[in-house]
């Protein structure tokens, strides 16, 4: 088992973490450290949990009927002639 501390904030914290994980976390993710990795695997999992939390919203939300997307994409591609000096 690795043990981590953390020192910041005035808080001291040890974690027990098997060894094999973050030897394999720091061979794919080529991290120098084992803290890297560590940080790495957290960020991770926070955002894979985020992502999670956001598809459980698909097909919860309400659009306005109403709303023309093809207008809006036309729109997107109005294109202004270089050329044109009258927009300066």
């Amino acid at each position: 088992m690795a043990y981590y501390t953390d020192k910041g904030a005035n808080t001291i914290t040890y974690l027990a973490i098997d060894d094999g994980l973050v030897n394999e976390a720091r061979r794919l993710g080529h991290h120098a450290a084992n803290e890297e990795a560590v940080t790495a695997a957290l960020k991770e999992y926070i955002d894979r949990r985020k992502q999670v939390e956001i598809l459980k919203l698909f097909g919860t939300i309400d659009y306005d009927p109403a709303y023309d997307y093809k207008k809006n994409r036309q729109l997107d591609r109005i294109e202004i002639d270089p050329i044109d000096n009258s927009l300066e």
